[in-house]
């Protein structure tokens, strides 16, 4: 089943079928010792969810009640197991990565890369002064033993940035805080999926957070964009 899917999504993995087995959007039947079986038409149902995030950056819920409607028979025939509706149509008020916004695999975990103090100055171009004032206000914290990741590099690269039009690390605490609101809110919501006792509880927990995470950031900066426009008058 992946090596069907992966020509044309090579980043689905097992775990996100199983979330999405889970959330109810594929249905796959059982061997007699419990192994999953997936028809043609559960693999045209998958093309059909993983387009529709990719392509169209449609929540679950929305592609959950399009796949509802047609299994109830309300679509033209279109699509897998000739049931689909006739096509998906992207929603204005959750934009994608096509609109330069990110998406749930913007927040997949990335190589474990591991840079010292030193690796961290030279990548993102800074002193130690402001280095040290990153990390006095939060905006940049090393992992348990000391090393940072390639994100922190993002980071002192936007700050350095920004201080050339006057902005200090003080003055971006606020950015620290409404973060660390963001992730305890979301936080809420995943931890009790990663504490449910079946192998699956992990997976469905991870790819939760990642989906929520891209609405998060997505929301955050069209709220944002809509502030600009009322201080510029645009």
């Amino acid at each position: 089943m992946l090596a069907q899917l992966r020509p044309d999504f090579p980043d689905v993995t097992i775990s996100k079928i199983r979330f999405l087995e889970s959330e109810g959007l594929v249905r796959p039947g059982r061997t007699a010792s419990g192994y999953r079986q997936f028809s043609a038409a559960d693999v045209e149902r998958l093309r059909f969810v993983l387009a529709a995030q990719r392509d169209h950056y449609l929540p679950l819920k929305v592609i959950k009640e399009q796949l509802d409607a047609a299994d109830r028979g309300l679509s033209d025939g279109q699509g897998p197991g000739g049931r689909l509706p006739r096509k998906l149509v992207p929603i204005p008020a959750a934009p994608g990565p096509g609109d330069g916004l990110p998406g749930p695999d913007d927040f997949a975990p990335g190589r474990d890369v591991r840079l010292t103090r030193e690796d961290l100055l030279a990548e993102a171009g800074v002193d130690s002064p402001l280095l040290a004032e990153l990390e006095q206000y939060g905006l940049i914290r090393p992992g348990a033993a000391g090393f940072y990741d390639p994100d922190a590099v993002l980071v002192a690269r936007t700050v350095r940035a920004m201080t050339e039009y006057g902005i200090e690390p003080r003055h971006l605490r606020a950015f620290r805080a409404s973060a660390d609101r963001e992730v305890g809110l979301l936080e809420q919501i995943v931890a009790p999926v990663s504490r449910q006792r079946d192998p699956d509880a992990k997976a469905r927990a991870d790819e939760l957070a990642r989906q929520l995470a891209a609405l998060s950031v997505t929301l955050h900066t069209l709220l944002v964009k809509a502030g600009i426009r009322d201080v510029t008058g645009g």
